[in-house]
């Protein structure tokens, strides 16, 4: 006999959509972030060492609110 359990079927997700939201919704609240939280500015002469694959910067790219 065997002890593995049945294999189970894929099933779609519990909680529709507009449930996830209410549910973000409602924790919105326990999530508050402090005013003084926000990094300082950091001028772009500053930073090195950073590489984004061709593929991310197609894509930011193509994103209307980042792109040019």
């Amino acid at each position: 006999m065997s002890t593995q359990p049945a294999p189970r079927e894929p099933q779609e997700s519990e909680f529709s959509l507009a449930q996830l939201r209410g549910a973000s919704a409602r924790m919105a609240p326990h999530w508050v972030v402090p005013a003084d939280a926000a990094p300082a500015r950091v001028s772009p002469a500053a930073i090195h060492g950073v590489v984004v694959p061709p593929a991310s910067a197609r894509l930011i790219d193509a994103t209307p609110e980042y792109g040019a």
